[in-house]
């Protein structure tokens, strides 16, 4: 998973006098948890940009005046309720040998068999919470549509993966096409049908005739 580098310094004071201070000053007020004790730090709003407004996932890693190196996730952020200006960000540090819950992005690929005959793609799930060891974070987890048609869906347990597990049911759909007025048979679903139907047709002229019972 790609990594972006944020540098901000340790806060000695937590108080809310001294985070409005920095927030007057351009700075985001962030605590990072997970390690032996919170460490409360800050750094210049501009530096989250391509890490809060962007819909793809990336660890962080979080490095401070003092010195020290931390590689984390983002765990909460807290937003203005008006402006929508970041007041707060949460962090969890992350460890090579503990496996960590992360929401990933479903990267769609290719051009659905069903969208062409006029179907309606609809995407149930952007996100997918995995569970994985830092190193086996993917940056998203990708799905081609291609052979889908009209009325077909992904579910989870279609999607294999042997570097992190789904923290949903197996029968969670995470898109699917559905049909609009304007759709038009498949070709290859027509032939599959017109096929059933000589088939049963067939037995159907094979079969005896049914003996008449007495009562």
């Amino acid at each position: 998973m790609k990594s972006i580098t944020i540098n901000g310094s340790q806060r000695e004071s937590v108080g809310k006098k001294a985070t409005k201070a920095l927030r007057n000053a351009g700075q985001i007020p962030c605590v990072l948890y997970g390690g032996d004790k919170p460490v409360h730090f800050s750094a210049p709003e501009i530096a989250f940009s391509k890490l809060v407004y962007t819909p793809n996932a990336h660890t962080v890693v979080i490095e401070l005046s003092n010195g020290e190196t931390y590689n984390a996730v983002i765990q909460d952020i807290q937003f203005h309720p008006v402006t929508d200006a970041i007041l707060h960000i949460d962090f969890y540090q992350l460890f090579e040998d503990r496996p960590i819950t992360l929401n990933i992005p479903v990267n769609l690929v290719g051009n659905s068999r069903g969208v062409k005959n006029g179907g309606v793609l609809r995407r149930n799930n952007r996100k997918l919470r995995i569970k994985a060891l830092p190193a086996n974070l993917p940056d998203f987890i990708e799905i081609d549509i291609t052979p889908l048609k009209i009325g077909d869906k992904v579910y989870v347990r279609d999607l294999e993966t042997e570097k992190y597990a789904f923290l949903h049911t197996d029968n969670t759909v995470v898109c699917q096409i559905k049909t609009a007025r304007t759709a038009i048979i498949d070709e290859e679903e027509e032939e599959e049908e017109d096929a059933e139907a000589t088939a049963e047709a067939t037995t159907d002229a094979e079969a005896p005739a049914t003996e008449a019972t007495q009562e």
